[in-house]
């Protein structure tokens, strides 16, 4: 009974302090030795050095080219004007009448293509104030709507899609990033359509109370917290306030790198890697493992590399300093990382103590004979507790990853299937206030005022 209780009082602390803006460096290994401390069977520094830091370390080692290489194409696209000119051309075409569907879909075209969801967020504001100010729409709407077209359908949902929350379950399933296509879609056009529609009631709602844009018409001021997280994506703050730049690239150049991302991913998963000889995959120098272990990693891989090749081919004359550009975008990759490795590694230690085994065998039989239910449960929970959607993932499939692909072989489920739900399940289990995606987007409000949806 201790350690269980030792378990929920370290991930409420979790919780709380992530809430409270302290480092998950920190917080997670802390945690972790307290719940080792009070488990007085768990040796303190084995737990450490070979639990939490061997756990920490394979996530880094599996996953850091995806972080990698999405952090400088989404980068890149922002250095180049792409982002600016494909947010732009969606917002012209939908107008001001349509504005919160324009600045959905402007948010969800470059996240489905890969670029990051913090500078998404800070790309598309200034275009999202513009056009809420032009419409008379409460401007406290931005951000619940930078949200849905960021955080929700595109990064969990829709089929295809490089984010790493859709790439995580790949090597534990077996699948590719186009697992459970039909599933994906109908849940990203639910997502889509519900939170579109609860966007549109609550601006009615303002516009019958009489509630414009505001008066405040500045953009968001800089503070040491904002800047700090933008520093660890790479994002400049000046540019959110900056003039809008000339020389930008055409919408079809734009538009380009966006749909190779895609394109390509679903080529090498579904025809080019299928076809190599990969039969070297089983001997131990390779890490006797087999393709269907590594194919949807490789897949993001390929895609990423030449469409952030065709990227720079592109915007060559652009790129002012390509070099600053692939430092800073390289740079932006490990605090993110190195943050959900944290929180692995602790997942891992509360795997390792013997109460884990009450809480596991709990969670597993929580769907009843129905394993996609207890998967939700499990990865929603912790999605919400750690504030992080792939964090949370994480945890759940590095402790009970086997268990779940066991059960649903024994039920006859895909795991196609089970990649799909575990997906969409750690976006639904995270509205807690520590999330820090959603914080991007509040954190740009020009008014302090609450009331956001």
């Amino acid at each position: 009974m201790t350690g269980i209780l030792a378990i929920v009082v370290a991930l409420a602390l979790l919780m709380f302090l992530a809430y409270r803006g302290l480092s998950l460096l920190i917080l997670a290994p802390a945690l972790a030795a307290l719940v080792a401390l009070v488990s007085v069977d768990t040796p303190l520094l084995a737990s450490y050095t070979q639990v939490f830091m061997g756990s920490a370390g394979n996530f880094i080692v599996m996953y850091f080219p995806l972080f990698l290489l999405g952090a400088i194409f989404g980068k890149l696209m922002e250095d180049s004007g792409s982002a600016e000119v494909l947010a732009g051309a969606i917002v012209e075409r939908l107008g001001d009448s349509r504005a919160i569907l324009a600045v959905v879909l402007s948010c969800a075209v470059m996240t489905y293509g890969g670029v990051s969801l913090f500078v998404v967020a800070f790309a598309v504001f200034p275009i999202a104030a513009a056009l809420f100010r032009k419409a008379d729409l409460p401007k406290r709407l931005i951000p619940g709507t930078i949200a849905l077209g960021a955080f929700t359908f595109t990064m969990t949902a829709l089929p295809g899609t490089p984010a790493i929350q859709n790439a995580i379950p790949m090597p534990f399933f077996g699948t590719s990033p186009f697992a459970a296509p039909g599933l994906g879609i109908m849940t990203g056009l639910v997502m889509l359509g519900l939170g579109q529609a609860w966007l549109t009631y609550r601006a009615r709602q303002a516009r019958t109370a009489g509630e414009g844009y505001g008066e405040d018409d500045s953009g968001p001021t800089p503070n040491d917290h904002l800047r700090e997280r933008a520093a660890g994506e790479g994002f400049d703050l000046a540019e959110v306030a900056a003039q809008p730049r000339s020389g930008l690239p055409a919408l079809p150049l734009a538009m380009l790198p966006i749909v190779m991302v895609i394109a390509l991913n679903l080529a090498f998963t579904a025809v080019i890697i299928p076809a190599m000889d990969t039969g070297y995959l089983s001997e131990p120098t390779y890490g006797a493992t087999s393709i269907e272990s590594v194919r949807g990693v490789w897949s993001v891989i390929a895609a990423l590399v030449l469409s952030i090749l065709l990227l720079i081919a592109l915007n060559w004359q652009r790129l002012q300093d390509l070099t600053t550009s692939l430092d800073s975008g390289a740079n932006a990759s490990l605090l993110p990382i190195f943050n959900t490795a944290s929180l692995v590694g602790f997942g891992s230690v509360i795997a390792s103590l013997a109460a884990f085994d009450a809480i596991s065998a709990w969670v597993t039989t929580a769907g009843g004979d129905n394993p996609l239910i207890s998967l939700a449960i499990a990865v929603n929970l912790l999605a919400g507790m750690t504030g992080s959607a792939s964090g949370g993932m994480s945890i759940a499939l590095s402790t009970l990853g086997d268990t779940y692909l066991a059960m649903g072989q024994a039920a006859g489920i895909s795991p196609d299937l089970l990649h799909r739900v575990t997906a969409v399940a750690t976006r639904a289990g995270c509205p807690a206030p520590q999330r820090r995606g959603d914080h991007a987007a509040l954190d740009l409000r020009a008014d302090p005022s609450p009331g956001v949806p």
